[in-house]
């Protein structure tokens, strides 16, 4: 079954006339009617009746003419997309941590986009179940074009590049004792217990080397994944925390402190896979959030 013989079916079935549609088509009348016959052979079925000069559909015709319809409008959009692929356009798959979507994230796509006015992009975004083991999944099974997360060991087919940093620093409840320092070493950090990140976040290792570079060890009082989850906990008591800055500590009752003599930068990476197809629409929002990273 042939898709030009569908094309020719619904321009007959519109116009019910095999000349007017031959015409339209521009082509023979004998090349219409052969195929239309190879159509009713293949499916076993008539599709047109003689009505006058005319034809109509049969009741198996009408049947078919709707489930073609859904058919080639199908086609025409998935050739559309691998046109627009094809042409460097399309759509990215873009998954990426939730605390980078409030500024990161739209900054670098509003800027690609700002900086390519003559091409087609359109992005699906996600944060899926916001931990970079969830991403990481996502990128391996191919859900993901690209994602920007924490970096996770053991990943031998993915491509770590970092495009930005963020500040690592303590959290405690502005009743707790700490929180007269304005700056403090991790050593006095020990005796109170922490919330820690949990195991399916890539930031559990950076804290852990933070404590391990010094030689301590802390005392754990809750694994979280989230960071924004983990301050709400420590604004209401339940520990200390080693989180990154951001936006949401300026609205919470906690104080944060700088973490002196170590470095205390966390980095995002942004993940691909190895050895796998990258659309070119891809690839070309990859070189630009590489050369526009903010390290």
């Amino acid at each position: 079954m042939r898709f030009n013989h569908l094309r020719y079916f619904l321009v007959l079935a519109r116009l019910e006339h095999y000349t007017e549609a031959a015409e339209e088509l521009s082509i023979t009348q004998p090349t219409l009617s052969n195929s239309i016959a190879t159509l009713e052979k293949e499916l076993g079925i008539p599709l047109f009746e003689k009505k006058g000069r005319n034809v109509v559909l049969t009741k198996y015709g009408e049947i078919f003419a709707g489930e073609v319809k859904k058919l080639l409008t199908d086609f025409d959009t998935i050739k559309s997309e691998l046109k627009e692929i094809g042409d460097g356009e399309g759509l990215i798959d873009l998954a990426f941590l939730q605390t980078l979507g409030t500024h990161f994230i739209p900054k670098m796509v509003r800027g690609f986009i700002d900086s390519n006015k003559d091409k087609k992009y359109r992005f699906r975004f996600c944060t899926g179940a916001n931990t970079t083991q969830d991403l990481l999944k996502g990128l391996r099974e191919g859900r993901y074009d690209i994602a920007i997360s924490s970096k996770l060991k053991k990943e031998p087919n993915i491509e770590f590049t970092p495009v930005a940093k963020q500040e690592l620093v303590l959290i405690v409840p502005l009743n707790h004792p700490l929180a007269r320092y304005d700056s403090i070493n991790l050593k006095k950090t020990i005796k109170y217990p922490q919330i820690i990140f949990s195991h399916s976040s890539g930031l559990r290792s950076v804290v852990d080397e933070l404590f391990e570079k010094e030689g301590l060890d802390y005392i754990i009082s809750h694994e979280i994944e989230n960071d924004q989850v983990m301050a709400g906990f420590v604004s209401q008591g339940f520990g200390i925390a080693v989180v990154p800055k951001m936006p949401i500590l300026d609205h919470l009752n906690v104080k944060v402190i700088k973490i002196e003599n170590c470095d205390t930068d966390r980095f995002f990476y942004l993940a691909t896979r190895s050895n796998s197809y990258l659309s070119p629409a891809a690839k070309a929002f990859k070189k630009y959030a590489l050369q526009n990273a903010q390290l």
